[in-house]
């Protein structure tokens, strides 16, 4: 069989179909789990940050432990305790693990914040929790926006280890199903090239949004 026959067998509609799938299964959890992070990490970022109290010790403890354990040996501990299936291991493990990431990205746009005008909002009467909705979230998210995009960069890229681990289906997983079918050498190396372009052009294009908004929030301040 001559390479042309072998492109031919290999990218079919159906094939290209059943890998895109596995592609949207892969930003399906990248989103959900940065979204539900954005949302925890915020929060523990905000409990690191007070002067004491419980919450900044759990928040502390929680952030150190999940950060300084590997994020494949969490998706083996959800998956392997809780017994889900694997989309939904594959989210509350990366969860897990990304709100502990962002929690320290958000805490560092907050204390970028300066205490100038923190003291200006309380000179005007607002309160602690205004303050922080007002004033401090609203600029300390502005200029670690880029951070954010770059952690999400990671998280799609380490989608991937969902395969090894809970035979989830996502995109490199359903390149990996269809290399069952193709052995000719040209295939896979065809059919890992297209995995590796997709990967490519989907966290390139997040990194460069992301070098933008730092170029031009840059010049703005």
């Amino acid at each position: 069989m001559d390479f042309s026959q072998q492109m031919q067998q290999l990218f079919t509609f159906n094939n290209m179909k059943f890998l895109f799938s596995g592609l949207l299964t892969t930003l399906y959890i990248s989103g959900v789990a940065i979204f539900l992070s954005m949302i925890f990490g915020t929060l523990l970022a905000i409990f690191r940050n007070m002067q004491k109290g419980i919450l900044k010790i759990l928040a502390t403890i929680y952030i150190e432990i999940v950060r300084n354990v590997p994020n494949l040996l969490w998706i083996f501990i959800i998956f392997l305790v809780f017994r889900l299936k694997s989309t939904p291991a594959g989210i509350i493990s990366f969860t897990l693990f990304t709100t502990a990431a962002l929690a320290e990205i958000v805490r560092g746009g907050l204390n970028g914040v300066s205490d100038g005008q923190k003291e200006a909002a309380r000179s005007q009467g607002l309160k602690e929790s205004q303050i922080m909705l007002y004033i401090t979230l609203p600029q300390a998210f502005r200029s670690m926006l880029p951070a954010i995009i770059s952690q999400f960069v990671t998280v799609i890229k380490d989608t991937s280890f969902l395969w090894s681990v809970l035979a989830l289906q996502e995109f490199l997983g359903k390149a990996n199903i269809l290399m069952g079918r193709y052995a000719q050498t040209g295939q896979v190396f065809m059919l890992y090239g297209l995995v590796a372009i997709g990967y490519f052009i989907i966290n390139f294009a997040l990194s460069s949004l992301s070098r933008w908004l730092s170029r031009n929030w840059a010049k703005a301040y």
